[in-house]
């Protein structure tokens, strides 16, 4: 009963003071309460319109790159098309099929196709198939034959299981001129040929995914970029020549409202509209204001009733930037023209951009010693934080030391601001995102990137400074030691390199003798070059003047090695590779060695002799770490100096880690021999250091397409994986566009100097058939 009266007495006063309050109020309050629900729905429908045309715009932008990511699978297929159609025409393939010599043409023809996985020919009645159990044979390899065969089908890559997983296959006919089809070739790919450069594309904030055919239950060869993106109800884009396809998928968003962003800001508006009408209605004044004669004159900034003009924020402007700088390994230019603080401050937005897309939020950033590296570091720096990244700054360093502190501080991301081995006016930037070496299209990306100014801004990335110098050295000294006194001259160039060889070196045990290891960005004394003997000279005479028992030399960051010896010769980095293939090996038999088409032809049986597997490919640095990741290879090297140790180390390339390590073998020989004896086991001919051909900007690389085409060199074994390399038994020659310079780069290695004479003419022959005004210059 009191409860029931406590009720009724509290409902009395609210009627009480409902009854106080005036209508007028009332009335009031009902209209601003719906002039704020009205205000409110306005707000929302207006977000909602802005992520309804945000999803319009990352579904564009997915398709962009969808096109792209097809465009440069379609480049990959159609390359190794070209090299198939060459292998299968090579006279020894065609002789050998005409005889019947099935097995023979396809070792002739694996050995002229060095990505394809495996090669076999059958007769033209497709006897093989009679019979067969089809579990063991394969059905996608027995379909493709037979649709051949049957006229009813047309040669496209497909994908085929084997026992080690899927492959990429391809069954097409072989013709000759007087026979027509003489057999049907099966070959396959590792899906890698594909999968590792769709995984380096960008995906705009959504996903992409290879897959065989159309539907959801297509077979998923890789999938790329977010998780949670909405499938586009297109159909994927198929590569062109192949079953394969790129399906899109934009970036999930919160839309309630109908899926038009037109319709969401009507909605807004006229929500606007009603809230404003309300309120010009309720709270219109009595009188409308009357200005007098001399304030309709006054400017509206000036009167009394005017508010501040509020000034829209000035549009993104692209920054001005030459592609030219954006190179197939890194980006590199000349300071000032070329390289400037707004082209670095965007360049780290565009990176930024890339992180924000993996979900990577810490990047670490050093320089080498140039002039221009604080100043270009520091705007580098900026551009991330604005992008929303956190910057460990590691200040000056050498490019290695860059990749190991994304390990050591477990980043996975850094950039180094080097200009490597360039004249003193230039500088660039070498970049790691989720510990992938970006190159090629992922560096094109980013050009792009800035100049449609798609660049991220606002952000409030953090900023610390770091030192892990002696972080670096204890990694090594606690891993290598020499095991006998071993004297050394180290020669730095005055690059970045100086900072750091002679001390870890004397950490693992070694008497040093530094010279020009002052870093001096001007390079006062020589180019920090290594890979040009002139640049040795001063190392030469230092080994003698301090009876020392091995000299070493690094490029301006340390990424790369040279080797002399005591009696002045210079050990090539493809026989250096050699001995460090025989130590991996030791320890590691089996592994995978990988190097670059500029390496001499005894790499490849030193490496079988070692027990291991030797493979070519192509030259540059993070194409090398790319397949090593790829293949899990153990060791790699290039014949530029660059040499990556995975057994014991990281991967990436240290031209002083490197050094290390050869200290460590030379002085760890059993029999205690000198190093000329131990580099005496390997074996040498007589070669050419790299000589270049200079051409106009743009023309080396369609010069080399057209020399794949049009080039003949009988009674060679052909590589085309990285410009043409002609093998014959007695020695080889390459000729190969530079990626950095407008150059091509020739080299000749053979086993006396007739053989190499022989072997420069037939190239000089070629490349005048090429290009008859071409003056090959050696």
């Amino acid at each position: 009963m009191a409860n029931k009266g406590a009720a009724a007495n509290l409902s009395g006063r609210l009627a009480a003071w409902r009854a106080q309050v005036p209508r007028e109020t009332w009335t009031r309050l009902a209209a601003l309460a719906l002039v704020t629900l009205l205000i409110v729905f306005a707000l929302f429908a207006a977000w909602q319109a802005w992520v309804i045309a945000g999803v319009e715009q990352s579904r564009d932008a997915v398709k962009v790159a969808q096109k792209r990511a097809v465009a440069q699978l379609d480049q990959v297929l159609a390359h190794e098309r070209a090299s198939v159609t060459k292998a299968l025409a090579f006279p020894a393939v065609q002789q050998a099929l005409a005889a019947g010599d099935y097995a023979g043409a396809a070792t002739r023809a694996k050995a002229l196709l060095p990505h394809a996985q495996a090669v076999t020919f059958y007769d033209p009645s497709l006897s093989a198939l009679t019979n067969v159990d089809y579990g063991k044979f394969g059905f996608a390899k027995a379909a493709q034959l037979m649709a051949l065969q049957s006229g009813q089908g047309q040669p496209h890559v497909s994908v085929a299981r084997n026992p080690r997983g899927h492959v990429l296959s391809l069954a097409l006919p072989v013709d000759d001129a007087h026979h027509g089809v003489v057999a049907y070739a099966w070959l396959t790919w590792p899906t890698g040929l594909l999968v590792t450069p769709f995984r380096q594309m960008a995906t705009a904030g959504g996903r992409l995914t290879l897959r065989l055919g159309q539907g959801d239950d297509a077979l998923v060869l890789a999938a790329h970029g977010r998780g949670d993106s909405v499938p586009d109800a297109a159909p994927g884009l198929a590569l062109r020549g192949s079953h394969l396809v790129v399906a899109a998928a934009a970036p999930r968003a919160p839309v309630v409202l109908p899926g038009q962003w037109l319709v969401s800001a009507a909605l807004a508006l006229l929500a606007l509209i009603g809230a404003g009408v309300l309120l010009w209605r309720r709270f219109r004044p009595e009188a409308p204001l009357v200005l007098s004669k001399e304030e309709e004159e006054l400017p509206v900034s000036v009167s009394k009733s005017a508010s501040p003009a509020k000034v829209a924020a000035p549009a993104a402007v692209p920054v001005a930037v030459d592609p030219y700088i954006f190179r197939a390994y890194d980006i590199r230019g000349v300071v000032g023209p070329q390289l400037s603080v707004p082209v670095a401050h965007a360049l780290g937005q565009a990176i930024g951009a890339v992180m924000r897309e993996k979900q990577l939020s810490e990047i670490v950033v050093g320089r080498d010693g140039r002039l221009s590296g604080p100043e270009l570091a520091g705007a580098l720096s900026d551009g991330l934080r604005e992008a929303g990244i956190d910057v460990i700054d590691i200040g000056m360093a050498t490019t290695p030391m860059v990749y190991f502190a994304g390990f050591q501080l477990n980043t996975g991301s850094g950039v180094a601001v080097t200009g490597s081995h360039n004249p003193p006016d230039q500088n660039g930037f070498k970049i790691v995102i989720g510990g992938e070496t970006l190159s090629e299209a992922a560096i094109t990306d980013l050009c792009l990137r800035i100049q449609e100014g798609k660049l991220p801004t606002g952000g409030k990335g953090g900023y610390r400074q770091v030192d892990l110098l002696d972080d670096y050295i204890d990694r090594i000294t606690s891993d290598v030691q020499v095991e006998r006194p071993i004297k050394v001259v180290v020669d730095a160039g005055n690059g970045v390199g100086g900072m750091v060889g002679p001390r870890l070196l004397e950490g693992i045990g070694c008497e040093v003798v530094p010279l020009f290891c002052e870093v001096d960005g001007q390079f006062p004394n020589h180019h920090p070059d290594p890979s040009n003997p002139a640049n040795l000279e001063d190392l030469k005479r230092a080994i003698v003047e301090h009876g020392a028992d091995i000299g070493v030399a690094y490029d301006g960051d340390a990424d790369r090695l040279g080797v002399v010896t005591r009696e002045g010769e210079i050990i090539f980095p493809d026989r250096v590779l050699m001995l460090f293939a025989r130590d991996v090996l030791s320890r590691d038999p089996g592994a995978t060695v990988i190097y670059d088409v500029k390496c001499t032809g005894h790499l490849g049986p030193q490496v079988l002799a070692a027990g291991g597997s030797p493979l070519m490919w192509r030259t540059g640095h993070s194409l090398i770490k790319a397949k090593m990741r790829e293949t899990n290879a153990a060791l790699a090297g290039e014949m530029s100096g660059h040499f990556f140790f995975r057994e014991r180390w990281y991967g990436f390339d240290d031209g002083v880690y490197a050094s290390a390590r050869l200290l460590e073998i030379l002085a760890g020989d059993l029999d205690g021999r000198t190093p000329e004896a131990i580099f005496a086991t390997l074996p040498k001919g007589v070669s050419t250091p790299e000589l270049k051909i200079t051409m106009q900007e743009g023309e080396n690389h369609p010069f080399i397409e057209r020399f794949q085409q049009e080039a003949t060199f009988d009674g060679a074994r052909l590589t085309t994986i990285d410009g043409v390399r002609a093998d014959w038994p007695d020695g080889w020659g390459l000729v190969r566009a530079s990626n950095t310079t407008p150059v091509l780069v020739l080299r000749f290695d053979a086993e006396n100097e007739a053989a190499l004479e022989r072997i420069k003419q037939v190239f000089r022959e070629q490349l005048k058939t090429v290009e008859p005004s071409l003056e090959p210059g050696f």
